[in-house]
């Protein structure tokens, strides 16, 4: 095993609880946690530009292996220096493996213990996707942190299937760590990245159980928790998360994949998760529905024709000190690209602040109280 590959790049800063703060160490520079990252599914996180992210506060940002694959493609990204140099954000970056492509396109894929083949949403031409061959394009995408390759099964998932896409989630773990340091050894200008791995297991205790003690024994840099937030209840994927949580190591980063709603955000905090990524702030946004300090704003309903109320008039973003709903509003229903910029850019940095406050939180040792003056302020209706 590569020293790169069991590199220890987590700094704790401070606990509350089992709740945590800490930083995070990677070639294109360090990032706080807890921490949020946009998602920029083709390089860019949709309505936004890199300036804008970082005015926002992110930190990091993810980008998908699948999609940079098919446009433009690897040697593209490969030839402008790396994703973080092409997309002109020049700070960490983390790419997922595809592994939730074979969850989500499922109706256009074949699973194997070799891997996956997959019909290309965009002109049908079919690919395989192999552990190895996944290093090699993340390796080429040239993000911070990069995912390794596994497979996310349906909810509800009978133990049988479950207990298959354990295994294979460990082989193919096995897999990209044995290629990744391949490529470390035979690389010299290759980039300097960090694998994690991810655990499984559905919502059997058994088999995270099982899948922890697996990803773990790899000694990787970083552990995520796969496959919640994929149908189950809030209370099934609680109990799930604070199962599997304590299996991970501690003096490492604890990563909750595809988690987004704030709620889920503090309540996986409690339990000590560091980073978490999804498309909810900006994908709602886009469709008339931003985050606010007081509850989910449905900006593009009628009652807000004539309201010259900010979307949060508790937020000092710069859209909320300059624009109100119902300027928002008409730009919507003018299918007017500005409006989506602007509920984006305002829905993004709801979620930076929140992740700011949850720190300074941390940091002050009141975090549970923290958790409880957001939720009674959220669940509020206007």
């Amino acid at each position: 095993m590569t020293e790169e590959s069991n590199k220890l790049i987590y700094k704790p800063l401070t606990t509350d609880g089992k709740a945590r703060r800490g930083e995070v160490t990677t070639a294109h520079g360090t990032f706080q946690t807890p921490a949020f990252m946009p998602v920029g599914t083709s390089g860019a996180v949709k309505a936004l530009i890199s300036e804008d992210l970082e005015s926002c506060g992110a930190e990091i940002v993810l980008g998908n292996t699948y999609h940079l694959y098919l446009r433009p493609g690897i040697d593209v990204v490969k030839g402008m220096g790396g994703l973080a140099a092409f997309n002109g954000w020049n700070k960490p970056t983390l790419t997922d493996s595809g592994g939730y492509q074979v969850f989500s396109l499922k109706h256009i894929n074949k699973i194997s213990d070799d891997g996956v083949e997959f019909q290309s949403h965009i002109d049908g031409s079919r690919h395989l996707f192999t552990p190895e061959r996944v290093m090699d394009i993340e390796r080429a995408i040239g993000a911070d942190i990069i995912m390794a390759f596994d497979q996310c099964v349906a909810y509800p998932a009978d133990e049988k299937t479950a207990t298959e896409g354990v295994r294979r989630t460990y082989d193919w773990a096995t897999r990209c760590l044995r290629r990744f340091d391949e490529l470390n050894r035979t690389d010299e200008d290759s980039p300097s990245q960090l694998l994690f791995g991810i655990v499984q297991g559905a919502t059997y205790k058994n088999l995270r159980t099982q899948s922890a003690e697996q990803i773990v024994s790899l000694d990787l840099p970083g552990n995520a928790i796969g496959g919640l937030s994929v149908g189950e209840s809030k209370a099934e994927m609680e109990d799930i998360l604070a199962h599997t949580i304590e299996l991970l190591p501690k003096d490492k980063p604890r990563y909750m994949m595809g988690i987004g709603y704030p709620e889920d955000i503090l309540m996986a905090v409690s339990y000590g998760v560091d980073m978490f990524d999804c498309v909810l702030p900006t994908r709602n946004a886009r469709t008339g529905n931003v985050f606010t300090s007081e509850g989910p704003l449905i900006y593009r309903n009628a009652s807000y024709a004539n309201d010259e109320r900010p979307l949060d008039p508790n937020c000092d973003c710069k859209v909320c000190r300059r624009y109100s709903r119902a300027y928002i509003r008409h730009l919507y229903n003018q299918s007017e690209i500005t409006g989506m910029v602007l509920a984006s850019y305002h829905s993004s940095y709801f979620y930076q602040q929140l992740m700011r406050d949850i720190r300074g939180a941390l940091e002050a040792g009141r975090f549970e109280l923290f958790r409880k003056e957001f939720l009674a302020r959220y669940s509020q209706t206007d």
